[in-house]
């Protein structure tokens, strides 16, 4: 028996996805594209985010939603979340909200601080939902090249029947519960990526690249647990493992911005530039607000969010954290 697949954004990931899923014999897949469905069928390549990856002619690509999504078993939202309102809004009254929904998004809706999975909900009043996320370069699995993610849901059940159909010879797929902190951990480590960036265009070396990640995990870990996530998945794949790669990956594009950011790009040049969206430039501003509502302690994200929007120089920016008062690693105040 086949299992339907319905592909929403014609993105790197989503197409990665697509070519993944379609090397079953028992599955079916349609991507849906808004914008360059034509192209992609005719080139069965994307060209502009993964060059030289075909699309086998398994993967259906179309422009018509309404076909996208008949008889489907699972909707695929690979949309970015800075997009997703915009994008997933018109096909509201086309969707079944018994139809389950997996999110490959990472990010944080800037006006509402909703998650992607929140999202979804709001918009098509989807009840079964659950994300996909980790480590994953859609630039690497669209090649077959190997990669672990977990796949998380507050319904297990769901979260094991993605896990059983996504899993495969180069591509395993564990589960977890915890969709708050798997969600809040892929948007957040964004935002440290570009922290990251910043330290590999100023030259400053693994030492202090490697103490970064484990201040930026320690923030990460701080803010998820505040808004309900569980410490532990902090340091599992949609946390540590993901960090680990898109901060030192030549993938990685929040870390680009990163880099530019330090040769004295302006935020602006570099966004206008790019045929992908850095998620975390977005989600360093919901955060660092959302931080300052809750009296949540979070370093690293407001000297990204100051060197990203308030025009403060890279190199000042870590001097800054590098001054900050000592305190003991754990948390206590070093004068008790």
């Amino acid at each position: 028996m086949s299992t339907n697949f319905a592909i929403l954004g014609s993105g790197a990931w989503g197409t990665a996805i697509g070519i993944l899923l379609a090397q079953a014999e028992s599955h079916r897949v349609r991507l849906w594209s808004a914008r360059n469905a034509a192209e992609l069928n005719k080139r069965r390549e994307n060209v502009p985010l993964l060059p030289g990856v075909a699309i086998p002619e398994a993967v259906e690509i179309t422009g018509d939603a309404s076909h996208a999504i008949a008889d489907a078993d699972l909707l695929i939202a690979a949309v970015p979340t800075v997009y997703m309102r915009l994008t997933l809004q018109p096909l509201a009254e086309k969707v079944s909200r018994d139809v389950p929904v997996l999110s490959l998004a990472k990010g944080v809706e800037n006006e509402t601080f909703l998650r992607p999975t929140q999202i979804i909900a709001d918009l098509w009043g989807s009840t079964r939902l659950a994300v996909l996320s980790g480590p994953s370069h859609a630039e690497e699995v669209s090649r077959g090249l190997p990669a672990s993610l977990v796949a998380a849901s507050d319904d297990l059940g769901l979260a094991r029947w993605v896990q059983r159909r996504f899993s495969g010879e180069r591509f395993r797929v564990y589960t977890n519960t915890d969709i708050v902190g798997v969600e809040l951990a892929g948007a957040l480590k964004n935002v440290m990526a570009i922290a990251a960036g910043i330290s590999d265009g100023l030259g400053f070396g693994d030492n202090a690249k490697a103490a970064l990640l484990t201040r930026g995990l320690v923030e990460m870990a701080r803010f998820g647990v505040a808004l309900g996530a569980e410490q532990a998945t902090f340091v599992g794949l949609a946390g540590l493992g993901d960090l680990i790669t898109t901060c030192f990956s030549p993938h990685g594009r929040n870390r680009r911005v990163g880099r530019r950011l330090a040769a004295g790009e302006s935020l602006d040049a570099i966004v206008h530039s790019s045929h992908m969206v850095a998620e975390g430039v977005y989600t360093t501003h919901s955060v660092r607000d959302r931080a300052a509502q809750l009296g949540i302690e979070m370093p690293i994200v407001n000297e990204v969010f100051r060197v990203l929007y308030e025009n403060k120089p890279p190199l000042r920016a870590v001097s800054d954290l590098m001054l900050r008062r000592s305190r003991d690693e754990r948390g206590a105040d070093p004068d008790h």
